[in-house]
């Protein structure tokens, strides 16, 4: 009876059968520090710092989707059987990094300013000790996440291969991040269909964030060849460009339709009640549409200066070790 001793795609010849790099490099010091700082940061809360409301749950799912996320990548990544999945590793990894970094950070800021600051229910307070271990190992396992994304980021001159390790790539995150955002606020009693002028905007915070969740999907599951009609790295800067003008033009008709005395209210009316007023949800949105508008341009202008190269290499880490 003959053996195949052939080496599959995930046992390299002559190689340990775990990829020692996940375990003795700064990425895989980086991703053991998250682990570790997620495991803390939920067992804290989960045994005494406690969360309720909703801004507390969102923390809580926030650690949570981040600390699993981490679970799953460094065993794949130690075990090498990424390798079985067809999607581009290294793509995947550098987004997940950089989703888990918005979200620790927003994360840092919302626990301590809704729970830290609460009133202690007894002598000695014990709740609020824990609550601000909770604040400073969140934002170490903010660091830990933002460490990734560092090793991770392709540097000026090299040949890239990963697009979502580009600067452009990396906004792309960001800008999904920040749409997000204003959806909460759209959701949160905005009053957006009171005009047509601001459901227009809101169909444009739509279709920009659908374009930017379609290329990033493009990239991590390697379908950057689907556009045959031209280039993926020009395809990319064709749909920034689309966003850039959509998000200027809603950056200008959301404040006038909102804040013009002919449709609204420039100021707070004072019997609008705090945490409930469909005018603090309409700056939240505002706000971010002209972030969301400086990032698109950001985008573009970051997008000239690259040259992404589809690659059928096999799938191996290419983060600094």
């Amino acid at each position: 009876m003959r053996v195949n001793n052939q080496p599959t795609g995930m046992d390299p010849p002559g190689g340990p059968y775990l990829n020692r790099s996940a375990l003795c490099s700064a990425l895989g010091t980086a991703r053991l520090c998250q682990l570790a700082m997620g495991c803390a940061v939920i067992a804290m809360v989960a045994h005494s710092a406690g969360y309720s409301g909703a801004h507390g749950v969102f923390c809580m799912a926030a650690w949570c989707c981040c600390f699993a996320v981490t679970v799953v990548v460094f065993f794949l990544d130690a075990t090498r059987l990424h390798s079985c999945l067809r999607v581009s590793w290294d793509n995947l990894t550098v987004t997940c990094a950089a989703c888990a970094t918005l979200m620790y950070v927003t994360a840092s800021v919302v626990y301590p300013l809704f729970f830290v600051r609460a009133e202690c229910p007894y002598a000695g307070c014990d709740i609020r000790d824990f609550r601000i271990a909770v604040t400073v190992c969140s934002i170490l396992g903010t660091l830990a996440y933002g460490a990734e994304v560092a090793l991770c980021r392709a540097r000026p001159g090299q040949i890239v291969v990963g697009y979502m390790a580009t600067v452009p790539g990396l906004l792309k995150v960001v800008q999904a991040f920040v749409a997000c955002v204003i959806f909460g606020a759209l959701a949160n009693g905005s009053q957006y269909s009171q005009y047509a002028a601001t459901i227009y905007c809101v169909v444009v915070y739509c279709l920009c964030f659908g374009l930017t969740v379609l290329l990033v999907g493009m990239t991590v599951c390697k379908r950057t060849k689907t556009v045959s009609c031209m280039p993926f790295d020009r395809f990319v800067v064709v749909c920034t460009l689309l966003e850039v003008l959509l998000y200027l033009s809603a950056s200008v008709v959301w404040p006038v339709f909102c804040f013009d005395t002919k449709y609204g209210s420039p100021w707070r009316p004072s019997s609008c009640p705090r945490g409930k007023c469909p005018w603090d949800s309409q700056v939240v949105v505002a706000v971010f549409s002209c972030v969301n508008f400086g990032l698109y341009l950001a985008d573009l202008i970051y997008s000239q200066r690259i040259k992404f190269v589809s690659s059928h290499l096999p799938t191996t880490s290419r983060c600094r070790t």
